[in-house]
């Protein structure tokens, strides 16, 4: 049975919007398949893992027969990336074995039904509605979401928090170390809502979304938030517990005020990090009216030092400081110059934008 005839882009594009969320290895084998729903010349590609349903459309599927079916989404995907990009794809389907034939190229892959395929139920109860661009979207994330913990024993720091009140929108990620801060406009105002949206939602959506002004639709339903965009719906599982006080957490004048070329002192990091120790990635930062010293060395003895001129006028300090974290800061901001607030040497350390209420990061210091 001849399921559809598309080109190789039309399919490729769509499942690649999808197969990022499915595990190599799962207890469940069906969830390392792609659910493929062919409805007249619309083609449906859904993938899960349980936690995150991603589903996708497009129109490019010509002629054939609707039906519904499961196939390896990486084996699928991995054959469509290995033909030429002007390769017409046919799509047949046979005794449950699924053939992909383009060209003199036919391939034979198993398939398992598609009533077997979980799909998260929609979430339950009153919703909140969030609309904003993509792009709005995708700089706040990046903005935030590298201050999320990996795997830590509280769960509740292995996400990102996402505050809506009024017409603004906030979002927070710490790891105990570092926290980061980011606020962005919505389009019309709605009733304080907090979630906490799993890591690996957050950074799904930072590859998802494009820098692009066409807007995100976001509904919070329950335990439940959904993401629609473009042709693509992201369904995501929520982390129940109680985020930090964020607000705690924030330095509260620290007098001490660097302004500094943002690149520049990026480029300096980079360069001192190159020695320091690479387990503990510490190093120091010695600051004098006018001047920035960065200095590092490692358990060989070997030391690297830098020299930044910086808008500065205040006492002496030296303090201590995670080389990672700084650099994470620098990296995911684009302005020309940051302000540094510091106070004491084993006091946190905040990081600003010059005329940006809007975003803040916060590194402790490191015992050096």
């Amino acid at each position: 049975m001849l399921l559809l005839t598309a080109t190789r882009d039309a399919l490729l594009a769509p499942l690649q919007s999808v197969a990022g969320i499915v595990e190599k290895r799962h207890t469940l084998p069906i969830l390392s398949n792609v659910l493929l729903e062919k409805q007249g010349t619309d083609l449906t590609l859904l993938a899960t893992d349980i936690e995150i349903q991603i589903t996708t459309r497009t129109t490019g599927a010509a002629g054939g027969e609707n039906a519904s079916i499961t196939v390896a989404a990486r084996k699928f995907q991995d054959i469509l990336r290995a033909l030429p990009a002007d390769a017409e794809v046919q799509l047949v389907l046979d005794d449950k074995k699924l053939t992909l034939r383009a060209g003199k190229s036919r391939f034979q892959l198993q398939t398992l039904p598609a009533a077997d395929y979980p799909r998260m139920q929609r979430g339950e109860g009153d919703s909140v509605r969030l609309v904003l661009s993509q792009s709005a979207l995708r700089h706040q994330l990046s903005q935030v979401a590298y201050a999320m913990a990996a795997q830590d024993i509280r769960y509740y720091l292995n996400g990102l928090l996402l505050v809506a009140e009024g017409t603004t929108l906030r979002m927070v990620a710490t790891d105990g170390h570092r926290l980061a801060l980011a606020a962005t406009e919505l389009e019309s105002g709605v009733a304080r809502t907090e979630i906490i949206l799993p890591r690996k939602t957050v950074l799904e959506l930072a590859r998802q979304l494009a820098d692009t002004d066409e807007p995100v639709e976001i509904v919070i339903t329950g335990n439940q938030a959904a993401f629609r965009f473009g042709p693509i719906e992201l369904i995501s599982k929520l982390i129940d517990g109680k985020f930090p006080d964020y607000d705690r957490v924030v330095p509260q004048g620290n007098p001490k005020l660097v302004k500094a070329p943002r690149q520049a002192l990026l480029l300096s990091l980079q360069r001192a990090a190159i020695l320091t120790n690479e387990k503990f990635r510490g190093l120091r930062i010695q600051l004098e009216s006018g001047l920035l010293k960065i200095i590092s060395s490692n358990a060989e003895q070997e030391e690297a030092q830098e020299e930044l001129e910086v808008d500065y006028s205040g006492d002496s300090l030296e303090i201590g400081f995670n080389v990672s974290y700084l650099l994470d800061v620098l990296n995911n901001v684009s302005e020309d110059e940051v302000e540094i607030h510091l106070n004491e040497p084993m006091s946190s350390a905040l990081f600003t934008l010059p005329g940006d209420a809007n975003f803040k990061a916060v590194v402790m210091p490191m015992r050096i």
